[in-house]
């Protein structure tokens, strides 16, 4: 187990002295936080991330988000435990961490996210996720789950409707990736096509598109874990008829780049992107927020951590409105809140906690960065 602090310096300065944190920071004390009990002291953020195994590269970015968050806060402690990519470890990381916090987010992946779910509902907490999109973990606890991502279903909604305003029509093929995440990715551009009167195959993300009879011209999206996209990916580009236009729920991130040789001309997925231009209502702005995560980690941030500090900056307006931690007061805030954030609008369904409000872009890769598509009205 690692459990990582990243608090201000007056309360943890002795035990700190002349180390940084774990995410590579100093932290700076500001304490005005006066919710319910809590006067004088921080609002406590808690949350559960892989920093190692499987989700830690996402993991990562996320606890990058909330260290930045935390400094341009200013009035925030935020402590972070490693849930190791582990679904069994998770349940335990949360129930250790939910008394130690005002605010607890969720973790980074729906399949851990899921892990979870059974034990929402004993942790006297209101479950904030910025990281698990499969909508039956989005809707599987109504009154303590919050999300501020777009659910899975809805991933490919951008791409789908790119394709429907191209002159000519050919059949969309779908590979689906294992889990719940991969089938409701797959079913969304299913539906997507459908209602956009787009042919559609579906097929496994264990089949060899070098196998199949495919047409002369085609396009194609994949829906699966960061590796299957990698793979179906590099293999669409070495077919003697590759598809026409070629999307990826993977290629939405920094990181797929570096996993191909030449990502050009490649469409992605992302919950953010730079580039909104928008002056949010609650948070800092994205201009704001990526000078200083790019201070920090030298790096651009993809949208892991964005929506992790958008969870943060929400949850935190919440807990400092009502005065309170508990879950009906937040639950309650939550589901009356219209605002935006560098991430995006913010808007729930309050029969379920769904959210419905914010929407996925479409990237593509130019001259070897993600650049964003400007969607034009539904077709």
């Amino acid at each position: 187990m690692r459990t990582y602090m990243i608090t201000p310096p007056a309360r943890c300065a002795a035990a700190n002295r002349g180390k940084a944190d774990p995410v590579g920071r100093r932290a700076v004390e500001k304490s005005n936080y006066s919710g319910a009990g809590a006067a004088h002291r921080p609002l406590r953020v808690g949350a559960c991330l892989s920093l190692t195994g499987r989700y830690g590269l996402f993991g990562t970015q996320a606890a990058n988000g909330l260290q930045v968050w935390r400094e341009l806060d200013g009035a925030a402690q935020v402590t972070v435990e490693d849930d190791g990519s582990d679904p069994a470890r998770l349940p335990d990381c949360l129930a250790r961490m939910a008394p130690r916090c005002d605010v607890l987010l969720g973790p980074y992946s729906t399949g851990l996210m899921r892990a979870a779910v059974s034990l929402v509902p004993r942790l006297d907490r209101l479950l904030w996720n910025h990281g698990a999109a499969g909508d039956d973990v989005a809707k599987a606890c109504p009154g303590r789950i919050v999300s501020v991502l777009a659910p899975a279903s809805r991933y490919a909604l951008p791409f789908v409707e790119h394709l429907a305003r191209q002159a000519q029509r050919v059949p969309l093929w779908i590979v689906q990736g294992r889990g719940g995440f991969g089938r409701h990715v797959a079913g969304g551009a299913a539906v997507a096509a459908s209602r956009l009167g787009l042919e559609t195959v579906l097929v496994g993300a264990e089949a060899r598109l070098s196998d199949l009879a495919l047409p002369p011209v085609w396009d194609l999206f994949s829906a699966g874990s960061f590796e299957t996209d990698v793979a179906v990916t590099s293999e669409a580009l070495t077919l003697g008829r590759p598809p026409r236009a070629l999307c990826a729920v993977a290629a939405g991130v920094q990181e797929f780049g570096r996993s191909l040789t030449d990502p050009e001309g490649i469409y992605g997925i992302a919950q953010w992107a730079p580039g909104s231009g928008e002056a949010p209502e609650l948070g800092p702005s994205e201009s704001t927020f990526i000078k200083n995560y790019s201070r920090l980690t030298s790096t651009i941030p993809d949208y892991p951590a964005v929506q992790a500090a958008a969870c943060a900056v929400i949850g935190a307006h919440c807990a400092r409105a009502t005065g309170a931690t508990d879950v009906e007061a937040l639950w309650r805030a939550a589901a009356s809140l219209r605002a935006t954030t560098l991430f995006g609008p913010f808007r729930i369904d309050p029969s379920t906690g769904v959210q419905i409000g914010h929407e996925p872009c479409l990237l593509k890769w130019s001259a070897g960065r993600l650049t964003r598509v400007e969607s034009t009205a539904s077709p």
